[in-house]
C-alpha cells in the first residue's frame, strides 16, 4: 500500500513537471561575428597623386543604360572609389605608356580605363569588359568638339568615326599596357660609310661650284 502511494505520487509529479519543462523556450545560440581587419593602404607616391589630378570625378552614363560613379576615397589620399553594380571598389590611379589613365582595383578584380572621349570597366580576372562607352560630361564635350571639327578637304575623313576608332584602340592598348616607367632610348651613331655617302653629294656640289667655266673659243681668226 505504501509502495503504491509512492508510485502514484511520483507519477503525478512527473505529469506536472514535464509539461512545464517543455514550455520553457531554449535561448538561441549566439553566433560569433567575424572580425574584419581594417583596410590599410600604402601611402601614395607623387606619380600616383599626379594621376589623381587627371581623373574625371562624378557620374558616368554607360551603354545598355548602365552607370558608374567615381569619387575620392575619404580615408586614403591618392585613392578613389568606384560605385558600379551597387558595389564599391577602391582603386589606385596609374598612368600607362599610352597616356591613358588606369584605375586599378586594390584587390586585383577590376580595371577602369579613362581616355579623353570615354571610359570602360574590365574584369581582369576573366579578361572581359564589364561595361564600355561610359562618358563623363567632360568626355561627352570632347566628343562633341571632335564631331564638329571639319574634315580635311579631299580626304573623306569622318571625324566622329575616326575619334571612335581611336578611342577603342587606345582603350584596348591601355588595358594591356603596364604602368608608366622611364623609357631609355638607344642612340646609334651612323657608320663611317653611311656618313661618307651622305656627305658625298655635298662635296661634289661644292667642287662643281669652285671649278671655273671653260674660256670661250676664239671665232673669226684672220689668215694672212
Amino acid at each position: 500500500m505504501k509502495r503504491t502511494a509512492i508510485l502514484l505520487a511520483t507519477t503525478l509529479t512527473l505529469l506536472v513537471v514535464l509539461p512545464a519543462a517543455a514550455q520553457v523556450k531554449k535561448k538561441p545560440a549566439t553566433r560569433a561575428v567575424p572580425v574584419v581587419a581594417p583596410l590599410v593602404l600604402p601611402l601614395a607616391a607623387s606619380e600616383q597623386l599626379a594621376a589623381v589630378a587627371l581623373i574625371l570625378f562624378g557620374d558616368y552614363a554607360c551603354e545598355f543604360d548602365k552607370s558608374l560613379r567615381v569619387s575620392l576615397n575619404p580615408k586614403f589620399d591618392g585613392y578613389v572609389d568606384l560605385l558600379f553594380n551597387k558595389q564599391l571598389f577602391t582603386l589606385k590611379p596609374v598612368l600607362s605608356h599610352t597616356g591613358a589613365l588606369r584605375l586599378e582595383d586594390i584587390r586585383g578584380r577590376l580595371l577602369l580605363v579613362q581616355i579623353p572621349v570615354k571610359s570602360m570597366v574590365m574584369d581582369v580576372k576573366i579578361g572581359r569588359r564589364l561595361v564600355d562607352d561610359c562618358t563623363h560630361e567632360t568626355q561627352f564635350e570632347n566628343r562633341r568638339k571632335l564631331a564638329a571639327a571639319p574634315a580635311l578637304p579631299g580626304l573623306g575623313i569622318d571625324p566622329e568615326k575616326t575619334a571612335a576608332d581611336a578611342a577603342a584602340l587606345a582603350a584596348s592598348a591601355a588595358a594591356s599596357a603596364p604602368a608608366l616607367a622611364p623609357v631609355h632610348t638607344a642612340v646609334v651613331a651612323p657608320t663611317q660609310s653611311a656618313s661618307a655617302a651622305a656627305a658625298a653629294p655635298e662635296q661634289a656640289a661644292s667642287a662643281a661650284a669652285a671649278t671655273p667655266p671653260p674660256a670661250p673659243a676664239a671665232s673669226g681668226a684672220g689668215t694672212r
